[in-house]
């Protein structure tokens, strides 16, 4: 590891940035060394700026992803070697707000009845149930899990940005996980590693390692295919359904800002346009339950992979 490298890594270390920051914002970096090969700190504005356009035109990156890229350019050049970037321009791309594709509650009912194994179904459920993102469900721990009768509630401990949160838990969330965990193998009394993790999913090939965030997309795939849904979308689309069922429902924007563990309240606001006209009369009053609220469907067969 390069000097350079670990000065990075401390101040990212030192400022309390979530793992997965610390890896995005390395990665740009390396990134842009390889591609001038040469350390970073001896390129221009100019170069960099031409390096975040390489990335958009010739290697078809998304407007966000460049704009991540950005964030670590702009951490290292002025947090890191201190520069002032009103002489050392990053630029940020306007990202255009797009409506995302929502699932009706039908269609959720018959996203879950079509998941291809247990496993599957247990986490989109709780994925539709809790509105966590991907990358938090598959950290959920099971000392997280909090299903005192005075303290329901799912504690996230390391949500975006490194913030924590607590969000309800639902009696009919509470059964969905109570059941996975009465699927599981036993625990020895005693952790082969001390301070194991308990993670609520675990990799099939590791149990001491959580879920991989690309396996739940596998199954979400094949579950829309396997009821036809044709929507665009991935696991993200149920906590865009899980906010917009919430609001129809009758939950004040503030609250479900908290539980999303959205920074600015217009973040949450977004979600009010998704809002059905009718809201006010089909599902407003209705519980904070979302499993038990969708309508009943014809289960398909599941079964554990192979």
């Amino acid at each position: 590891m390069t000097p350079l490298r670990q000065r990075m890594l401390d101040a990212m270390v030192l400022r309390g940035f979530a793992a997965r920051t610390v890896e995005a914002y390395i990665h740009a970096m390396v990134g842009l060394a390889k591609h001038y090969r040469c350390s970073p700190d001896l390129l221009s504005a100019q170069q960099v700026q031409d390096y975040m356009l390489h990335l958009h035109r010739d290697r078809k990156l998304s407007f966000s992803s460049v704009n991540q890229a950005a964030s670590g350019f702009k951490f290292f050049y002025g947090t890191v070697l201190g520069r002032d970037l009103r002489g050392f321009d990053v630029p940020f791309a306007r990202v255009p707000q797009q409506v995302p594709e929502l699932l009706s509650r039908q269609e959720v009912a018959a996203l879950l009845t079509h998941v291809p194994h247990v496993t599957a179904g247990t986490f989109l459920r709780l994925a539709y149930a809790t509105g966590l993102r991907l990358n938090e469900l598959c950290h959920l721990r099971w000392r997280d899990v909090h299903a005192e009768v005075d303290r329901m509630c799912i504690h996230v401990r390391q949500g975006k940005g490194g913030k924590g949160r607590l969000v309800p838990l639902t009696p009919d969330t509470l059964a969905v996980l109570q059941q996975w965990r009465a699927l599981q193998p036993p625990r020895p009394a005693e952790p082969l590693v001390p301070d194991t993790p308990d993670w609520v999913f675990t990799a099939r090939t590791d149990r001491a390692l959580p879920l991989h965030d690309q396996s739940p997309q596998r199954w979400y795939r094949a579950a829309v295919t396997a009821a036809g849904i044709t929507k665009h979308g991935g696991v993200h689309t149920l906590r865009h359904c899980y906010a917009t069922h919430l609001l129809e429902a009758g939950v004040d924007v503030y609250s479900l800002q908290q539980w999303l563990g959205h920074q600015h309240v217009q973040t949450t606001a977004r979600y009010l346009h998704l809002v059905r006209p009718d809201a006010a009369v089909g599902a407003r009053g209705a519980s904070l339950a979302l499993l038990t609220a969708l309508p009943l469907t014809e289960p398909a067969a599941m079964a554990e992979p192979a």
